[in-house]
């Protein structure tokens, strides 16, 4: 079975505030983390999760969800390369109503013919190719 992509918002929903995704997310990186779940995630993932948590000033939740997403997905967070930089510029021809962050994700899933993607982002639903995993359905 091929490996899904974990978006930036499932940890961040699971190590969040209530939320009707907060248990789904959960489920999820505890799949991953006993070996239930294949996945990958790339470095711009990890970036978002800083980004997001020094903006709001709160680095110390940014550094622990950092560090037990880190933990979780060691040996599988792909790098993000000057040809998914590449390629997510062409995607934005298609997918303009991704958000830049999205395209390169996309274009690193699609580099590494990743085609699944575990998210709570309904923009993944308009993209040719790739199969969104809604976190509220995960079992």
């Amino acid at each position: 079975m091929p490996p899904v992509f974990v978006d930036t918002n499932i940890p961040m929903y699971a190590a969040g505030t209530p939320h009707p995704l907060k248990a789904p997310s959960q489920r999820i990186l505890r799949a991953i983390a006993n070996g239930e779940l294949q996945a990958v995630t790339d470095a711009e993932v990890l970036q978002e999760i800083l980004y997001r948590y020094l903006h709001i000033g709160q680095k110390e939740k940014g550094l622990k969800i950092f560090d037990s997403f880190r933990r979780i997905m060691l040996g599988y967070i792909l790098p993000v390369e000057d040809l998914d930089v590449q390629l997510a510029r062409e995607f934005v021809e298609r997918y303009s109503f991704l958000s830049p962050r999205d395209l390169i994700h996309l274009a690193v899933m699609w580099r590494h013919n990743v085609r699944e993607i575990v998210t709570a982002d309904t923009g993944f639903d308009l993209v040719e190719g790739i199969r969104r995993i809604n976190p509220l359905e995960f079992s």
